[in-house]
């Protein structure tokens, strides 16, 4: 029997989140490794999800999007950014930001194009290049501030470059790009007539007065920007998938194109539910709280990390905190993170995970603190234990 696989998912695998998230239910580990809340999404959303059910909006939508989350996508960014949106040719629903990624690769990079990423990264995103058959050219960024280099980044770029992508603010560093960095991706992007796919999906979590900026409200840039976003970060449903594409019609016709035949539609009553929802989170001064209470959580576990000899490296956004574990004495921080969860009954991600080349990152750790109170005040009881055993 021939090999079983087509060779553009060669060395897929199983992931380190698998492996981890199996190890976390076999030793009942405290999960700080998937990326997702272990509390319920607002009553309002959900509310707004039961009503749509009974109305009966349980058939497809629009392949694009029903219009009232189209409607309320596009109020939403010129309430917030000042631009005009037009809903029905410049915004794009998906099913989940993933989607968005994947499908915009496949719409805008040839086999050979190439595309450039900050590492560390998503790990959808080299994937979904190698499944085009692109190239991927990973930019490197540095602990403690995870900056780069301007002139390394800029010795990227060659005539077959394509796509930037860029993430803001970061997953897995807590990252969120200036004003000047964005200015210098932007006009190397400009100069070099490459399309900018910026993923927005922790937008709202931002702390200690650090400010989003969307790549796309600079000077030049919206025509060739497509900014991706998920109601599931926003409002605690990853379970619903609901993400969503906004740019220029013409980078919008290409990623509907790919959409079309991927999954045609994402599921009608969620996107009913999370056009209300935008609505009611401006009035009822929901943005404001999730930022809030999400400052509250990443303190929390920040103490309790410190607390356990495993001080993180600020971040001023998304949901994750990252520590070095060079310290620990375990080979790697897979090895670390693996006696975490087995040994002390916390799971977390070794961030060699988001590397093109594992063996060439940092010995770093992620951990999420989208988690309620009480379960991070249990990882921290867990956690008292690292300090004296985790050496070896």
């Amino acid at each position: 029997m021939r090999t079983v696989g087509a060779a553009r998912i060669t060395g897929f695998g199983t992931s380190i989140f698998t492996e981890m998230s199996r190890l976390a239910v076999e030793h009942q580990a405290v999960n700080l490794g998937q990326g997702f809340p272990d509390f319920p999404g607002p009553d309002f959303v959900k509310d707004a999800a039961k009503a749509a059910i009974d109305a009966d909006r349980n058939q497809y939508a629009p392949s694009h999007g029903v219009p009232e989350l189209r409607q309320a996508v596009a109020r939403d960014w010129t309430r917030r950014f000042g631009r005009e949106i037009d809903p029905d040719r410049e915004v794009t629903v998906t099913s989940g930001a993933t989607e968005a990624i994947f499908d915009t690769i496949m719409a805008l990079l040839d086999p050979g194009g190439e595309l450039i990423a900050f590492e560390p990264f998503y790990d959808s995103y080299p994937t979904s290049v190698q499944m085009v058959g692109g190239v991927f050219r990973p930019m490197r960024l540095h602990a403690p501030d995870w900056t780069f280099d301007p002139d390394k980044l800029a010795a990227l770029f060659t005539p077959r470059t394509r796509v930037l992508l860029l993430n803001t603010p970061h997953n897995p560093t807590g990252k969120v790009f200036s004003r000047a960095e964005l200015e210098t991706i932007a006009g190397l992007c400009r100069a070099h007539d490459v399309i900018v796919v910026s993923d927005e999906v922790y937008d709202r979590i931002t702390f200690d007065g650090a400010r989003h900026i969307p790549i796309a409200t600079l000077p030049d840039m919206w025509e060739r920007t497509l900014t991706l976003n998920s109601t599931g970060k926003t409002f605690s449903m990853t379970g619903w998938k609901i993400g969503y594409a906004i740019g220029p019609a013409a980078l919008q016709s290409a990623l509907r194109g790919v959409h079309q035949f991927v999954t045609f539609a994402s599921g009608t009553p969620f996107q009913i539910a999370m056009a209300d929802a935008f609505g009611q989170a401006w009035e009822s001064g929901y943005f404001d709280d999730l930022q809030r209470i999400y400052q509250h959580r990443r303190d929390l576990l920040r103490e309790v990390l410190v607390a356990a000899g495993l001080p993180p490296f600020p971040v001023s956004g998304s949901y994750f905190l990252t520590s070095d574990v060079t310290q620990t004495g375990h080979g790697s921080a897979a090895d670390f993170c693996r006696w975490l969860t087995t040994e002390i009954g916390v799971a977390a991600i070794p961030t060699s995970a988001f590397y093109l080349d594992p063996e060439t990152a940092p010995a770093h750790a992620r951990f999420c603190f989208a988690k309620s109170d009480e379960t991070l005040r249990r990882a921290g009881e867990r956690l008292a234990a690292v300090t004296g055993s985790a050496r070896r």
